[in-house]
């Protein structure tokens, strides 16, 4: 959507957004004595099923009220949580793990290995669904092969191969952190209940499309220290923490600026300039680790000649569409590996040059005559919109037809999933490890039609990525692979997103991280 356009969106919509902010948000009758937190999300979660029913929204909601043995840390390494330590078997295939003592479940019985046990056999049943399990189960990197309880305190968790990236994988968000549950989470017949965590906060309630209530948890005792990404500085200090479903964008607007949320994460950088004059909000800007981009087709019979993508990719200026679609809010990254990762050296820093001349050549050599390519795009996410529309515009100085097939956010994932298009404007949301980056991407297209890239020598070099440990051989790897993607140019990377979220005045330590995720323990309000 363009500033002209969208500046039209918002007057239109605008009595729109006082309706529905009406209707969200009602009057409040309770006194107060209670502190609630009111945060926006602009759809709804997915379920309360932690790593198995879930989307970036689920994810962020459970990640307050079930915790794994290990987290992410501020800086993207791996530390305790659930277990105060471990220990790994001199063949990289044993992992033992001992649990902190001080930790109880939101129904008040202490954290034992019995539920490490219980929980990480629900997960690796294929009846669970679990989103990682295909990393557990020999489609991925290993196969557990055992989980044992040793004593009430101590998890031995067994491989069938070494697997450095094993306790990272156990980390993944998108893995619901492997949450330990208490097995009243589900019923006898193993239904799914709801949420029996050890979080900072306890699930007390959803109602659909409207809003999710978490209160603080007051046995919960945090990691010593000051917030570390997902494992330390984790202090409930409100006592309850209100995620309002606002879809409307500016219904939330409306609603922040009349005192009735607290905290609005997802604006738009369009959006920024405007907050930034009002002296009562504060007003965040965190660079994440996801990645937008053109995505291609390379089966398909226009696109399959690799001479043909380096063209589109030589036409598009990266730098250039990046600040005027961010607004200066993010920096161009033509790397599949974030601009935040250790990993993103000199090298993945490198712009490709913008250049036309090359362009023609290569389209010319490609024996293209202008045939129409479709773009596939959507307007539930702006960026990705405006970024199919300065690309289309920049292929055009070259002489390449692409046309923009606009389709609704379903139908355009459906088409992702089934592999039915030949460019689309899309992203993949944030991944910390650089492995899962390109794992998103890289694998057999005619097993997954979600891959966009099948080159062997690549999917060699992701195997070896993650079966080392070693900064400096994973560093080496991932140049290596920067190279082929640029080569073989099964998309375009343009840049990491930033989160944009604006908090009232009276909000108190609230910090945004890579991930992209929202953490409102250590959030009060004054």
């Amino acid at each position: 959507m363009r500033p002209r356009f969208r500046a039209a969106w918002l007057a239109r919509h605008v009595t729109l957004g006082l309706l529905i902010a009406g209707a969200v948000f009602p009057a409040w009758t309770e006194a107060r004595a209670q502190t609630v937190l009111r945060a926006r999300l602009n759809a709804d979660i997915v379920s309360t099923n932690p790593g198995v029913r879930r989307d970036e929204n689920t994810d962020g909601v459970l990640l307050h009220v079930t915790e794994g043995l290990v987290a992410y840390r501020e800086d993207l390494s791996v530390g305790p949580l659930l277990a105060q330590g471990w220990e790994v078997s001199k063949d990289g295939r044993s992992y033992t793990f001992h649990l902190r003592h001080e930790v109880k479940f939101h129904n008040g019985a202490p954290l034992t290995s019995a539920e490490v046990v219980w929980s990480f056999h629900r997960y690796l049943d294929p009846k669970t669904h679990w989103r990682c399990l295909h990393e557990f189960d020999g489609g991925g990197f290993a196969t557990i092969t055992g989980v044992q309880a040793l004593d009430l305190a101590t998890v031995r968790i067994t491989l069938d191969k070494a697997a450095p990236q094993f306790l990272s994988t156990l980390s993944r968000l998108d893995c619901g952190g492997t949450g330990i549950l208490y097995p009243s989470s589900v019923g006898p017949d193993g239904s799914w209940r709801a949420p029996i965590g050890t979080g900072p906060f306890r699930f007390a309630g959803w109602k659909r499309n409207q809003y999710i209530d978490l209160v603080r948890f007051p046995a919960y005792q945090s990691l010593p220290g000051s917030r570390d990404g997902e494992t330390g500085g984790k202090a409930p200090l409100v006592d309850r923490v209100r995620f309002l479903v606002i879809p409307d964008p500016v219904a939330a607007e409306a609603a922040l600026l009349r005192g009735e949320l607290d905290v609005v994460s997802g604006l738009l950088p369009i959006e920024v300039r405007e907050l930034r004059r009002r002296k009562d909000l504060h007003l965040e800007v965190q660079p994440t680790m996801d990645l937008y981009g053109i995505f291609f087709q390379t089966k398909d019979p226009v696109l399959r000649d690799v001479r043909l993508r380096q063209a589109i990719a030589a036409t598009v200026d990266v730098a250039a569409l990046t600040r005027v679609i961010t607004q200066g809010t993010a920096a161009p990254d033509r790397s599949v590996v974030p601009d935040a990762s250790r990993f993103h050296d000199a090298i993945h820093a490198q712009l490709p040059k913008h250049n036309i001349v090359e362009a023609r050549r290569l389209a010319a050599a490609a024996g293209y005559h202008g045939q129409p390519i479709k773009l596939l795009a959507n307007h539930r996410y702006p960026l990705m919109f405006d970024a199919a529309v300065l690309v289309q515009a920049m292929a055009r100085e070259a002489g390449i037809n692409i046309v923009i097939d606009t389709v609704d956010w379903a139908s355009q994932l459906a088409r992702y999933n089934s592999g039915k298009y030949q460019m689309m404007s899309s992203a993949y949301s944030a991944r910390l490890d650089p492995s899962l980056s390109y794992d998103a991407m890289l694998g057999n297209k005619s097993a997954d039609p979600r891959k966009l890239w099948d080159d062997p020598e690549a999917v060699r070099l992701l195997a070896r990525s993650r079966a080392t440990a070693d900064p400096a051989e994973r560093q080496k790897v991932f140049d290596q692979l920067h190279a082929l993607f640029l080569r073989d140019v099964p998309a375009i990377a343009l840049f990491n997103s930033a989160v944009i979220t604006a908090v009232r005045g009276n909000v108190t330590g609230l910090n945004g991280w890579p991930a992209g995720q929202p953490r409102l323990w250590g959030v009060g309000l004054r």
